[in-house]
């Protein structure tokens, strides 16, 4: 019998294969792997549509866990089924369960300000982007020297959410202080370059064949590298990596704390910000949904919800 590690690798090469995300990598192995696990490790092949939905309601019923989140379970689960190992399930009626719509998170111009008032450093400088350009966490740490460009004051993001590649804009505000951060990048470069075994800058597979210089080249270095140089869990190679996303997420919610913010803050608000501040000062929503990167304009129609021109103009029968 085909063993459990054996069939999450296979999993992982599949998902690698299609390029999917690093992240949705670890969610669909994780939520696959506790799949398994839930029935004792057997394999996938003895269990079928009745497992599943057991598995499924177990979650929702057992765990109590969100509608989203059983959905995420069960995309991984028909992953392992219809392309892994191709068994097709003709007799599964289980539906995904439904996503309320949930109302949009938005700092005030004043919040923000705040906000950024109580960062400090590297992590000021993060949350200046995620706000300023509208990029997403991930994207912002996964930020290369070669994605900015002061000449022409914008950022260029490859392969972003749904493998779109976008242009957005470069706040002139921040030029500055970018710059001296990429200059401490290029700084910590040449000095690693120093260290015996040190193979460069982690880049994708996929462009790490097609240029095999590029690890060591100045502009596919990170702008935000890690403090410590770690080995590659891939290729066991001692490799330069980004920011872990948690270093933000920790200052930023440090941050909401010392302000006294009560809204329920993430770095993701940053972004939402963006764009609703960008349509309060009268930027048509094109123009917003191709710095967002969004594929669909009624994903970013959502941010007319929380314009303050759009607020009825309603007074309430207390107040009169």
């Amino acid at each position: 019998m085909e063993k459990k590690s054996k069939i999450l690798d296979k999993v992982r090469q599949i998902l690698r294969a299609k390029h999917y995300s690093f992240s949705t990598e670890k969610c669909y192995i994780n939520w696959i792997y506790r799949y398994l696990f839930f029935y004792d490790k057997q394999h996938p092949k003895d269990m079928g549509e009745k497992e599943i939905a057991e598995f499924l309601t177990f979650l929702a019923v057992g765990r109590k866990v969100s509608a989203a989140t059983q959905n995420q379970a069960l995309n991984a689960i028909l992953f392992l089924y219809k392309t892994v190992l191709k068994i097709q399930l003709t007799n599964f009626s289980f539906k995904h369960a439904k996503v309320g719509k949930r109302a949009l998170i938005v700092l005030s111009r004043n919040e923000v300000k705040r906000v950024l008032e109580e960062l400090e450093g590297e992590a000021r400088l993060m949350a200046s982007l995620l706000y300023g350009c509208g990029i997403r966490l991930i994207e912002c740490m996964e930020l290369r020297i070669k994605d900015v460009d002061f000449e022409l004051n914008e950022i260029v993001v490859w392969d972003g959410k749904g493998n779109i590649d976008r242009r957005t804009l470069l706040p002139i505000s921040i030029k500055e202080f970018l710059q001296l951060q990429i200059n401490k990048s290029k700084l910590k470069f040449q000095e690693s370059l120093y260290i015996n075994n040190f193979h460069g800058v982690s880049i994708p597979e996929v462009h790490e064949r097609k240029y095999m210089t590029a690890q060591k080249e100045i502009g596919w270095q990170y702008v935000f590298p890690a403090k410590k140089l770690s080995v590659d869990p891939n290729s066991e190679k001692l490799k330069q990596h980004r920011r872990h996303e948690s270093f933000l997420q920790k200052s930023v919610k440090n941050a909401i704390k010392k302000t006294m913010i009560t809204k329920n803050v993430s770095c993701h608000t940053l972004r939402h910000s963006f764009a609703t501040h960008l349509l309060e000062d009268g930027y048509d929503i094109r123009t917003v949904q191709k710095l967002l990167g969004h594929k669909d304009v009624r994903t970013t129609m959502r941010y007319t919800r929380v314009l303050n021109r759009n607020k009825p103009n309603v007074l309430s029968p207390l107040d009169s």
